[in-house]
């Protein structure tokens, strides 16, 4: 018999650090062990499945928000000019060495609508249409400075899905549509602990590994590995 593990990450849409753990992740660390390990006879014991659960930096702002690079400048940096620009020198250097185009205008806002639709379409698509809408409101709001939650922002990830308009439209326009449930999912997960973003648990059989932020391949390889072998 096969066992079923799921990968549970945690994010948030609006923040740097888990774009940068996503695109490598994604592109380098998480997908090369996956591929890896899905290459060796020890992967018909265990299938593995990510699945995308909210959380919210600054679950008090509002949705209208407020320029971000002030907002940075005055909540994070004291509003010292040179303190931001030390800022946006690190996570452009950041953002080339991971293929971000990082840019530092546009709107900090509430994510929750966001989250609304990450987690719709996980239930109804499931975690791959979720991955595609994630990736599309990250590139929208650090690259191209538009703001995390607005029906024009929703409707452009959920293009990048290939969500169809005539579906995702009306789901968006009602503000009610999905939100007790994400609204439980991030009490779930503040109640779990969750304090900070990337989060991410392998859960096993007999106990669950957590890693806090991007690690090495060759961990989340042995994590894997750790998993299939109390699977038995």
């Amino acid at each position: 018999m096969t066992y079923q593990s799921q990968i549970s990450f945690t994010l948030d849409t609006i923040c740097p650090w888990t774009y940068l753990a996503k695109k490598r992740l994604d592109e380098d660390v998480l997908a090369v062990a996956l591929r890896r390990f899905r290459e060796t006879d020890e992967a018909q014991k265990v299938k593995f499945t990510v699945r995308y659960f909210p959380y919210q930096l600054y679950p008090k702002a509002s949705q209208e928000g407020e320029d971000k690079d002030e907002w940075y400048k005055k909540s994070r940096y004291g509003d010292s000019e040179e303190k931001m620009q030390m800022y946006t020198t690190l996570m452009t250097a950041y953002g080339v060495s991971a293929g971000i185009d990082f840019k530092f205008g546009g709107t900090v806002a509430n994510t929750l609508d966001a989250h609304r639709l990450i987690q719709h379409y996980q239930e109804e698509k499931g975690p791959e249409t979720a991955d595609k809408l994630i990736n599309a409101l990250y590139s929208q709001y650090f690259e191209h400075e538009q703001h995390p939650s607005t029906d024009e922002t929703l409707l452009k990830a959920a293009a990048a899905a290939k969500i169809p308009e005539s579906d995702v439209k009306a789901f968006i326009e009602d503000r009610s549509g999905g939100l007790p449930e994400v609204k439980m999912l991030i009490r779930e997960q503040a109640g779990n602990g969750v304090d900070s973003v990337p989060y991410i648990v392998f859960e096993g059989k007999r106990r669950d590994i957590t890693l806090v932020g991007a690690k090495e391949v060759e961990e989340y390889e042995k994590t894997l590995q750790t998993i299939v072998k109390e699977s038995n």
